[in-house]
């Protein structure tokens, strides 16, 4: 778990609901409260001033409802929706809602939704501290006895054949092939844009064009994703899910 402190926001007309959501927000090691709002206009003048991570906010209140106001929040304050209504659901989805707790809520659903805004805030926060991983675009392979620059944004995946690496790359039909192992090759590559899914692939998140079941889909190949790092792709699945 990284050190990161997210900032809150609770946006409730509901004095009870406030105080519960206040509770639950005070007990949580990695959530950091700026202000409890008892309107979606109260907590527009206080955004104005004091930015934040995550809005916990109720959806029908007076004057402005919470869905209006999601939608004029900047993009950098992720929604995390509290409502006794279900059927706002699929608008909270439309607005890239982190999450939709349906009251009334226990502390362990708002744990869960907790933890996916802060695996979320890790992705982002922590690339922008991780900066010597994430600033590298290329890296240099021994190949036919010569060291060849792959640059990284051109990489579909890496495919490992026992001491041997295959590098696919775009607009490429042939891999490249090199001398190495895939444990020492996933090392060297940034988090933010690689992950492991099978003993024997690496894969370019970003290059991920469809996931179906427990097989992604890039340029064509398919790739399944086994049980040993299943756990891991499901938690990058599940906290980008609404932005892909």
């Amino acid at each position: 778990m990284s050190n990161i402190k997210i900032t809150c926001v609770i946006v409730d007309d509901e004095p009870m609901a406030l105080n519960l959501v206040e509770s639950y927000v005070e007990k949580t090691p990695f959530l950091e409260l700026k202000q409890k709002c008892s309107s979606a206009i109260e907590a527009m003048e206080f955004l104005k001033t004091t930015p934040v991570d995550v809005l916990f906010l109720d959806i029908q209140m007076p004057d402005l409802t919470g869905l209006e106001f999601s939608k004029m929040l900047p993009k950098e304050t992720r929604v995390i929706f509290t409502t006794a209504f279900d059927q706002y659901a699929l608008e909270g989805f439309k607005v890239e809602a982190l999450d939709y707790l349906l009251k009334p809520f226990d502390y362990a659903e708002f744990l869960a939704a907790a933890n996916k805004a802060n695996t979320w805030f890790e992705l982002v926060k922590g690339k922008k501290q991780n900066s010597v991983s994430d600033e590298k675009e290329f890296l240099f392979v021994k190949s036919e006895y010569k060291q060849v620059r792959i640059k990284l944004a051109d990489v579909l995946y890496f495919e490992g054949l026992k001491d041997y690496i295959k590098i696919w790359l775009k607009d490429n039909p042939k891999a490249i092939l090199t001398l190495m192992s895939l444990k020492s090759l996933e090392e060297e590559l940034p988090e933010t844009q690689f992950m492991r899914v099978h003993r024997s692939f690496i894969v370019s998140l970003k290059n991920i064009e469809v996931i179906e079941r427990s097989q992604i889909l890039i340029n064509n190949q398919r790739i399944t994703v086994s049980e040993q790092y299943k756990p891991k792709f499901l938690k990058f699945v599940n906290t980008n899910s609404l932005n892909l």
